[in-house]
This record gives structure tokens, sequence and C-alpha cells, in this order.
């Protein structure tokens, strides 16, 4: 048997073909497709792949940039990806449209959304709101915030007793430029643009939604239905779930590092990067890519609430993946 691999070998040697390359050619492909743009947001996978974890699994990973006009559920819908990161409320309502996705891990634990107000602003607290405008993201960014209106019992149709809702940038501009009384940011990224934006922390109001139990599931794992029925891709997704957390748990114990990975992969703004990694990796936890169900049946019954969906959704997650992987 060693004969015959070496012989095999030689031949691939005299055809100009490296061990790299024929290692390549028989690793499974696997299409990841971001819900954002390149930043540390999404560091373990680009740490995955550098470190060669994925390669340890026998795989070969291409990762694609999102952006402000691509729609992971869409992407995925088209063929053009094995499995996508995406914020729960997105996932459940292109669901019930009939895109079967499936979360099949949890890299994120808790969300990092949050809303900030000027502090020398009309708004104090929640109770403030009213008569108001609010900038939030949409493309499924927008419904932890429309929850915690619904929550508060407050319109979002504009109104003496309702707010109006802006249609965000996906930057800091619409509060600087006093669009909106508070705008929408993520904890690792756009906060941290207003600070370097001349904002200071005393100068912000926050509310975070973690903190006031508003949180909804962000940054999950998602694949098709259909195609976990198949053994082979559902093994494959076992060794991709794998390799990703142990991506992202050297990223979190090495922050600095992940961030540099980042910026060799197009990330903008070393400090910025490494700075986004550290919050990031708050809202990691353990690394094990489990979804805790309870996150689940919350983020769940905000969209039920909001009738963003219309019935219970049924077979929208599942353990088997992370169980295996974690073995």
């Amino acid at each position: 048997m060693k004969k015959t691999t070496s012989i095999l070998l030689a031949g691939a040697m005299s055809l100009g073909l490296s061990l790299a390359a024929l290692s390549a050619q028989a690793a499974d492909k696997v299409t990841l497709q971001l819900k954002w743009v390149t930043q540390a947001q999404f560091a373990g996978y680009f740490v995955a792949k550098d470190k060669g974890f994925y390669e340890e699994e026998g795989l070969d990973v291409e990762i694609k940039p999102g952006g402000p006009d691509i729609a992971p559920e869409q992407v995925i819908a088209g063929g053009g990806a094995d499995v996508i990161v995406d914020w729960m409320g997105g996932a459940l309502a292109a669901r019930e449209k009939g895109v079967g996705l499936v979360n099949i891990a949890q890299p994120f634990k808790k969300a990092g959304m949050q809303m900030v107000c000027p502090a020398d602003g009309p708004i104090k607290s929640e109770a403030d709101f009213k008569g108001h405008t609010l900038g939030v993201w949409f493309y499924g960014n927008e419904y932890p915030f429309y929850a915690w209106m619904n929550k508060l019992g407050l319109s979002t149709d504009g109104g003496a007793d309702g707010v109006t809702v802006l249609k965000q940038s996906f930057d800091v501009q619409p509060l600087i430029q006093k669009q909106a009384d508070c705008i929408s940011v993520m904890t690792y990224n756009e906060y941290w643009q207003l600070i370097d934006a001349g904002f200071k922390a005393e100068d912000l109001i926050v509310f975070n939604y973690s903190a006031m139990g508003n949180d909804l599931l962000e940054d999950g794992l998602y694949a098709l239905e259909e195609d976990l029925a198949k053994p082979e891709f559902k093994d494959k997704m076992v060794r991709f779930v794998r390799a990703s957390m142990k991506g992202w748990k050297y990223a979190t114990e090495n922050s600095d590092e992940a961030a540099e990975i980042v910026m060799d992969n197009g990330g903008q703004d070393d400090n910025h990067q490494k700075r986004m990694m550290g919050e990031v990796a708050k809202l990691i936890d353990n690394a094990d890519g489990i979804l805790v169900e309870a996150a689940y049946e919350r983020t769940a019954k905000a969209l039920l609430d909001q009738k963003i969906i219309t019935k219970e959704p049924t077979g929208a997650w599942t353990h088997e993946i992370t169980d295996e992987a974690l073995k």
C-alpha cells in the first residue's frame, strides 16, 4: 500500500502538483456567506481558515463577505452558499416564506445591539420615546427593535403617542446630523464610531438590549433543511462547526492576533478591528456554539407577538450538529 501511494505521489509531483494541491482537491468544499463585510464580528471563521482548522477537518472553505445589498437568506436559497451567518429574526421570517433555514450552531450567546441617545437630548428613559424619531437598520435587523417597541406598547407609525422610525444608514451619521433622537448601534462597532467621532461615554444614554432582556438571537449559523437531510452534507456541517468553534475559541483567547487575521482578509482599520474583537469576545461566551433553547423561544415569541411570523416555527433549529461536533 505504501509503495502504491509513493508511486501515485511521484506521478502527481511529476505533473507539477504539490501535496497541498492534492489535499485541496480531496477536501470537501463549503461556502460560507457572512451577514456583513469582513470585520472582527466574523473573526472565528477567518481564524479557522488561517490556522488550518478547516483543512484539518478535510474542508476547503470559501468565506464570502456580505454588504448592504446582500441578504444571506436569498444567497443560500439561490444556491450561492452552503451555510450562512444570520440573525434568528431574519432566518425565522425567511423560513415561514419557504426558505428552510435551520440553526445548526449559535456562536453568539448574547446580543450586541444597543440604542444610544445624546445625554443632552430629550430622551433619558424609555418613557421619553413618545413623539420622537428612532433610527434602526432594516434587512432583518429591525426585528429586535420592533419587538422592544411592541413590549413598550408604542406604535411605530409616528405621532405624539408613538415613535417615528428612521430607516437608518449603516453608520452613525443620523445621530451626528441630528436626523434622529436616538440610533441603533452594535456594542462592537458603531458605538465606538461615535466615540471616535468625539462623543464620550458620559455623553450617551445607552439602552442595551441584552441588559434589558429584549435581546433576540444574532449571528447564528444556518443551513437548509433539505441539505441537512443528506448524511454527507450533515457530516460536512459537523466538521465545519467543529473547526469554526475552534476558530472562535482561538480568536477570543488571542484577540489581537485574530484582528490581524481579519485585516489580512480585507478588514479595515487595525485599531478598530482589535477593539471590535475584544467586544465580540464578550458575546461568544465559552465558544461551544450550542443554541440556548430559552433564547430561541424568546426570539420566536417576539416575532409571533409582532406578527412578523404567523405560526409557531417547527424544525427551525437542531442540536444534532453541535452534539456531534463537541464529541
